[in-house]
């Protein structure tokens, strides 16, 4: 049985590469907060992107998105909120939250998911 971290870092290694490739830049990855961790902090069309990865082998657990419930919704803005203080970035600046869904060998982005 394969370690989930190690399956975790994997798939958002190959989300990130994907995310380089369509136009993000990747500002940070694995950011840990009190609320949780933001897997991908990124720049992409003028927005601070926070976003969230989820693989699945395949759907009989449930597709990636349902993964990500409202109370993980909720940590990840507050994440992103604590991140901003903490970095000093202006609370101007235009903030998004994706998800990339990986099911087996599929890749989705989804910008603004949530």
């Amino acid at each position: 049985m394969e370690n989930k971290r190690k399956t975790g870092k994997k798939y958002e290694d190959i989300a990130a590469q994907y995310l380089i490739e369509n136009g993000y830049r990747i500002i940070e990855q694995n950011f840990y907060t009190y609320y949780g961790e933001v897997d991908i902090i990124a720049e992409n069309e003028g927005f601070l992107a926070f976003i969230e990865v989820k693989y699945r082998k395949s759907e009989k657990y449930g597709s990636p998105f349902e993964a990500i419930n409202s109370r993980k919704m909720k940590n990840i803005r507050n994440s992103a909120r604590y991140y901003i203080y903490s970095k000093g970035i202006s609370q101007m600046k235009p903030v998004r939250f994706d998800v990339i869904a990986i099911l087996g060998d599929n890749i989705e982005l989804i910008k603004n998911a949530f």
